[in-house]
């Protein structure tokens, strides 16, 4: 009779992190593809006075952020409550709000896309029809709290490409998963 191994814990909720501009919805959606889950956009949670408040040009500050990490927080426990994985999209900014995020969905993982202002501006101004203008930028670079050494994840340049990118992303999430998750190895 085969002794049973080590019980497998529920695959990873991966959040693509990272100011406007730096790829978070491409990457997502392809690296939800390749793992076969489900992929959330964050940008869907929003409520539309925050897209209204956006697209006029106001940033939003932690009150206005509330009411879509609290929806996002919801559809993560609901991901895990079902015992299985994700990518989100989410800007994740701050640490307290990836703190709100992974109190929802514990096994998480972070990979932060991050990009020259230049850059990103560029790219952000590159999209018709985006609720955020390319003014709103600079506030998302000012709040924006880069993952702390106990915080697992990985960070990536976005000028790396989508391939390098993902390839990059798979392997450090491999090893995250092969030890069991969050804080462990």
């Amino acid at each position: 009779m085969e002794t049973p191994g080590p019980a497998r814990p529920d695959p990873a909720v991966v959040v693509v992190m990272g100011v406007s501009g730096t790829g978070k919805s491409t990457v997502g959606r392809l690296l939800a593809a390749r793992r076969g889950v489900p992929f959330l956009e964050g940008d869907d949670f929003h409520p539309a006075a925050n897209i209204a408040r956006m697209r006029a040009g106001h940033p939003l500050d932690d009150a206005a952020r509330e009411p879509w990490l609290t929806a996002l927080a919801q559809a993560l426990r609901e991901v895990v409550r079902a015992g299985g994985g994700a990518v989100v999209s989410c800007s994740a900014l701050k640490r307290a709000y990836r703190d709100r995020l992974r109190a929802a969905a514990p096994q998480m993982w972070f990979l932060h896309l991050t990009l020259d202002r230049a850059v990103a501006r560029a790219r952000v101004a590159g999209r018709p029809g985006h609720f955020m203008p390319a003014r709103l930028l600079e506030s998302q670079y000012e709040v924006l709290e880069p993952l702390g050494a106990d915080e697992d994840g990985l960070t990536v340049d976005a000028r790396a490409g989508t391939d390098s990118v993902l390839g990059r992303a798979e392997e450090a999430l491999a090893d995250f998963e092969a030890r069991g998750g969050p804080g462990r190895g």
